[in-house]
């Protein structure tokens, strides 16, 4: 089975998460809410598609991130998701690609996408130890 490569970003601000509720014409995991991401294209590395896809949907570029944690997300497709979190970026955040972006409270849990659930609990559990400098 083939792998497909992904990135997804957790945005920090105030305690709180920025999720996205899946556009309902998306092929994988419509209307779902998530963590926002994309493909990575061919040619590209993680960080260079991470910039892409930050500016794609949210109009944004990071000014301060650090890779989290790779997870697997078996959908239509079989996702090799690498996530990043993003505490610092340039720019007003629109949402370009998804129905509608929302903070929500770290502690609340909306995710429908088990492994942006793992994620997070990923980013609680070593929050105090990321480097995001």
């Amino acid at each position: 089975m083939q792998v497909h490569e992904c990135v997804s970003f957790i945005l920090l601000k105030d305690n709180q998460v920025l999720l996205e509720k899946r556009a309902k014409d998306k092929e994988y995991d419509p209307s779902l809410i998530a963590i926002p991401g994309g493909h990575i294209e061919l040619g590209e590395t993680k960080e260079q598609a991470l910039l892409r896809e930050l500016k794609e949907e949210l109009d944004i570029v990071p000014t301060s991130y650090v890779h989290l944690c790779s997870l697997y997300h078996p959908t239509g497709e079989l996702q090799l998701i690498h996530y990043y979190v993003v505490n610092r970026w340039e720019g007003k955040i629109l949402s370009l690609e998804a129905d509608e972006v929302t903070w929500y409270f770290l502690d609340s849990n909306p995710l429908e996408v088990e492994a942006d659930k793992v994620a997070l609990a990923e980013y609680r559990r070593l929050s105090s130890s990321l480097d995001m400098t």
